[in-house]
């Protein structure tokens, strides 16, 4: 039977976390004993088999063998009870019976009441998960699912992401010549998003060269190709500029921070937004949004239906939940509207109204107030009137 993890709140997670560590912790102390428990043993046994090698043995008969072997199984069951080490076990299964039962609370087998019925093309979600694959590198995969799923050739998917992958390598090597080149290639797309990617690269590199002890190159290559950005960025030229003073020990002048490793990896972030915003895609893959996003909102799905099942109502056929979804800020990609008023969303049936005062509320706030538009209201945020006829739809 296959588990999901049900998405839990914080405090659930806390709880899992110090049952697992019960567990740990219990079973870090049964080793422990029982470990030095089998030390003495062997410590015990090998002196016994020492002293019997040295007497004599043909002086020994059996009731000498008798006599020792009997001490020694007295001389063990008083340094370590048997009792003691049952004890250290139950106590550990103890625990583990603990964390079973948090876990069967923290796991539902069955997530499909939470499913909400969609019509889908299957080989729209069969792009998605071939891109996710190929945005990841992972083209060898990408292919196969590509070919197993019966899909046509996907190329035009995976080769910019070949292209993209293929410059990263390059920087992991510290070459910048593919980046600069592509950067070059999309600078008026650059500019456009208000990047300066090119001009960090550029930045990058000259310190490169300056870092190789080769001041009149890296003086050189200044002013081939820093110069034409020395009129909207000046302080960041000069500070490479100056950087020419340090030459020989950079990492010990006030500029040390260009020879910082972080800004390699943060290039390399940038690039990949910028490729990805280039192609008219988000750096983040669409699956993994997703799956992330229904992960954190799936808890309140399953309490939803549970809930609405017990008053035999169907949440499904309903355009908006009745109770909200709090996934995060990091899947906000949009601007919401809260009516003070009526302290709900705003939805296509219910937009945000502009008041001539600039003030917004809802449309069902504003039919509400002005008795289904048959008379002047007061905004709810300040003395001012208004009739309905002179408010207007917003548009975020």
């Amino acid at each position: 039977m296959q588990c999901h993890l049900v998405g839990c709140s914080t405090m659930e997670l806390d709880s899992l976390r110090e049952a697992f560590d019960r567990v740990v912790e219990k079973r870090v102390l049964s080793s422990t004993k029982v470990q030095e428990a089998v030390d003495q043993i062997v410590d015990e046994v090998k002196q016994v088999i020492s002293k019997m090698q040295m007497m004599d043995t043909d002086s020994m008969d059996s009731c000498d063998h008798s006599s020792i072997l009997a001490e020694l199984k007295a001389k063990l069951n008083e340094m370590v009870p048997l009792s003691q080490l049952e004890g250290c076990q139950k106590e550990l299964n103890v625990a583990l019976s603990k964390y079973l039962k948090v876990l069967e609370k923290s796991f539902n087998t069955d997530i499909s009441k939470a499913y909400r019925n969609v019509d889908f093309e299957a080989s729209t979600v069969n792009n998605i998960i071939a891109n996710h694959f190929y945005r990841q590198g992972l083209f060898d995969l990408g292919d196969s699912f590509v070919h197993e799923c019966g899909e046509s050739d996907e190329t035009y998917l995976k080769l910019p992401f070949q292209e993209m992958y293929g410059i990263l390598e390059a920087m992991k090597a510290r070459n910048l010549e593919p980046a600069l080149t592509w950067a070059a290639n999309n600078r008026d797309k650059l500019l456009q998003n208000s990047s300066m990617l090119e001009l960090k690269l550029h930045s990058l590199q000259f310190v490169e060269i300056l870092t190789r002890g080769s001041r009149d190159n890296a003086l050189q290559y200044a002013r081939t190709h820093l110069v034409p950005f020395a009129s909207m960025h000046k302080a960041e030229i000069q500070k490479l500029m100056a950087c020419l003073i340090w030459a020989d020990r950079l990492e010990q002048s006030p500029y040390a921070e260009f020879v910082s490793s972080t800004h390699w990896d943060k290039l390399a972030e940038e690039l990949i937004h910028q490729f990805c915003s280039l192609l008219g895609q988000s750096s983040d893959s669409p699956l993994s949004v997703a799956v992330s996003a229904g992960f954190q909102g799936l808890p309140t799905l399953l309490k939803l239906t549970t809930v609405m099942a017990a008053k035999k109502q169907e949440w499904q056929t309903m355009k908006q939940l009745p109770v909200p979804i709090d996934i995060g800020p990091e899947f906000q990609y949009h601007s919401v509207f809260v009516c003070p008023v009526l302290r709900e969303q705003s939805s296509d049936e219910n937009p945000p109204m502009l008041m001539p005062c600039g003030h917004a509320v809802s449309k069902q706030s504003i039919m509400k107030l002005s008795k289904s538009s048959s008379r002047p209201f007061k905004c709810p945020y300040c003395p001012s009137e208004a009739v309905a006829s002179q408010c207007k739809q917003l548009h975020f």
